[in-house]
């Protein structure tokens, strides 16, 4: 003989699955989108997906300096921990639907 949950159980856990499979959704999505992070005066642009991949990575020849590879240095390190905010932002706003408010 099987034995059955009650209906308020079953009812949750349903509730749960579908919780978890709009979750996934939400972030497949978001590994899916583009986001585009800039350097001051957009002389280095990076595109990432939501999951932290390098896409693409653009260097305006006006930043390219021999004499000064540290200023180059500088702006790609500016360029990616902007399109890194953007992520974890944009990831917080679609996922922290999810998560319950402690």
């Amino acid at each position: 003989m099987k034995a059955q949950m009650p209906g308020n159980m079953q009812n949750m856990l349903k509730q749960a699955q579908k919780l978890q499979k709009q979750m996934s959704q939400a972030q497949d999505q978001l590994n899916e989108t583009e986001f585009i992070g800039n350097s001051a005066d957009e002389m280095v642009k990076v595109v990432f997906t939501g999951n932290y991949q390098l896409k693409d990575i653009q260097i305006k020849p006006a930043a390219i300096d021999p004499d000064d590879p540290e200023m180059l240095q500088d702006l790609i390190i500016m360029a990616v921990n902007d399109a890194m905010d953007k992520i974890a932002q944009q990831t917080q706003q679609t996922l922290g639907q999810y998560t319950p408010k402690l």
